[in-house]
This record gives structure tokens, sequence and C-alpha cells, in this order.
């Protein structure tokens, strides 16, 4: 085979990093056969398909390195002129911050062009193909759109659904884009190998959570406006009381009026409260918090585990309509997430 791979999956890191509710890989690849390219880069949920330009030789050099199932930093370079067709949308958002080389993806509205000192942001499900011109080496960041929705969700705290819609481009000449880029290839210069980061694992944990609220703060989006206004009041305390009755009863079938009377105020106090102070109702904050849970389950059980067990567990009675909730707030159907 022309393809030379190493997996490196270091079992002390791998527990210590699973207190931590994170795991840890790593994996090189080098070669020069576009069909191995193509099984490398793709997922179980979004194949890709490689093939060269005129028939032309090609190189590729490749290290990726992943913390649990969300977060993935890379360090790639390849030569020749490399074109790449994505089968099925990517659940994840992908940041190139290039260090040589050119390159194009085919976005929904427009071409986006990646070129040294200016990086670019891909949401998820936003580009069907690339072409990349070598030589072109470049850092890239991969993470679920999952857990960038709920990053949002934490800052606004309330439901985030739908596109975030980034601008394609983030300078890395300076500002917030330099740094992203230094964020990036420290998380990968500290976890391959024997990097200092492999020990601690919250440094780790913080610079995954450091480069998404960064991307979110400082590159424009949707959002952008509503980020940069005043943080809100703090709720008060019978809001805080009817969350927390909520997270200590979250399998139980509790009624509104069990809330309320939680919280020490009559239904239509706590309506108001959560109108004001977290944007939804009562209920949909629950059901918000019941699918965020059904979440994690789905993300950390294993292929034999039913959704609609799942589902069942954090009270969602029917399983279409949870899947399309789920889909909703995810981006991606409860299937997806259990396949990973």
């Amino acid at each position: 085979m022309s393809v030379n791979s190493h997996i490196r999956n270091n079992g002390g890191l791998t527990r210590q990093l699973a207190e931590q509710g994170m795991s840890f890989r790593e994996t090189a690849h080098s070669g020069t056969d576009p069909d191995e390219l193509s099984e490398i880069l793709s997922t179980p949920n979004s194949p890709i398909k490689v093939a060269t330009e005129g028939n032309m030789p090609i190189a590729y050099r490749s290290n990726f390195v992943s913390v649990g199932k969300e977060v993935t930093v890379a360090d790639c370079t390849y030569e020749g002129t490399i074109l790449i067709r994505r089968e099925a949308p990517s659940d994840r958002m992908i940041v190139f911050l290039p260090i040589e080389g050119n390159a194009s993806f085919e976005g929904t509205r427009e071409q986006i062009y990646s070129v040294p000192a200016r990086g670019t942001i891909l949401e998820a499900g936003r580009a069907a193909g690339a072409r990349l011109f070598g030589p072109r080496r470049h850092f890239g960041l991969f993470v679920d759109q999952a857990k960038i929705v709920s990053h949002l969700t934490h800052m606004f705290e309330r439901t985030i659904s739908g596109d975030i819609d980034f601008h394609p481009h983030i300078d890395l000449t300076s500002g917030p884009g330099l740094v992203l880029q230094q964020i990036v290839s420290s998380l990968h210069r500290g976890l391959s190998g024997d990097g200092p980061l492999q020990r601690t694992p919250l440094a780790v944990s913080s610079l995954c959570d450091a480069a998404i609220y960064l991307l979110l703060e400082s590159c424009p989006n949707r959002y952008s406006n509503e980020l940069a206004l005043p943080a809100p009041a703090p709720a008060p305390r019978h809001v805080k009381w009817a969350i927390d009755f909520m997270q200590e009863h979250i399998t139980e079938p509790i009624s509104l009026n069990d809330i309320a009377l939680a919280a020490k105020v009559s239904v239509r106090t706590l309506q108001q409260g959560f109108r004001q102070f977290r944007q939804t109702t009562p209920m949909s904050y629950l059901q918000d918090l019941r699918m965020a849970a059904a979440h994690r389950d789905l993300l950390e059980s294993d292929a034999r585990q039913a959704i609609a067990d799942v589902a069942l567990k954090w009270g969602f009675m029917h399983p279409g309509r949870f899947a399309a909730e789920y889909r909703k707030r995810f981006g991606q159907l409860p299937s997806q997430a259990l396949k990973r």
C-alpha cells in the first residue's frame, strides 16, 4: 500500500481524560493514492471522494488529533492539485487555517477561497466540494455543530436552533484570527506525540472552549449583534429554584404546577419570569434540559442501545416527534449521533 498510517492511543492518557469526560486519539497518514485519501478524509455520515486533476501525481501527509467525539485538530500537507467531493453533508463546522498554498470551496452561495493569512470557516453542510492547490499546508479545527449550538445555548440560557451563519473568512494576521491560529496549533503540538498537553486534560478542555467562544464572539455571525449587548440581569430566585427542581426531577413526569409549587410562586409569575429571563416557557425549558440529556446519552452509548429507549428515558413518548425535535436542535438525526 502507498499509505502509511499510525494510530496513537495512550492508555494512561485515555483514562485520565475519561475522568474529565474526554478521550484522546491521534492518527497520522501519508501516501499518494487518491482512494486511500478518500477513506482518510471520510466520516461514517459524510463520505468523501478524492480525485486528481489530469491524473497528475499527488502526495499527502496528515495528522489528526481528536479530543472526545466533538473536537478534532489537524495538521495537513498536500502536493499536487486535489479535487474533493463531499457526498453527504457534514455535521461538523470546519475552520481551515492555511500556512501555505491555496484552496477553493464550493459554498452554498458562492465560491470560497482559502489563502495564507486568511482563515476559512465552513459551517456544517455548507461546502460540497473543494480544490486544493499544492504545495498546501493548513491547520484544521473540526467542531460538531451540536457543540457550538450547546455553547450558544449556555451563553444565552435559551434554546438555539438553525444555522449560525458565520462569515466564511477570518483575518489571521492579527487580533482574534491570530489568537485562534495559535490556540489550534498549540492544541495540535501539545497533544501530538508525547506533547505536554497529554497530561493536562483541564487545559485541553479550556483551550477547546476558548477556540469555540473566540469564533462565536469575534467572527461575524447571526448572533453577533445579540452577543455584543450587555449581559442580562440575573434571574430572580424563583426562576433559579424552578430550574433546580427541573434538574433534580428531570426523569420524572413533573407538571407546571409542580414546578411553580417548588419555586414558591404562582404559575403566572413563573411563566412571566421565564419569558423575561429565559425567553421561553418553563415547560419548553424542561424539554430543552431533557433533550440535552438525551443527546449526551446517544453520544456516550453503544450502537446496541435503541433510540426509542433513550427517548423514553428522558420523557419523549413519540419517537418520530423526538427525532424531528432532535434534528432541529442538533442539526442531525438521533441515529447519526448513535453511529459515532
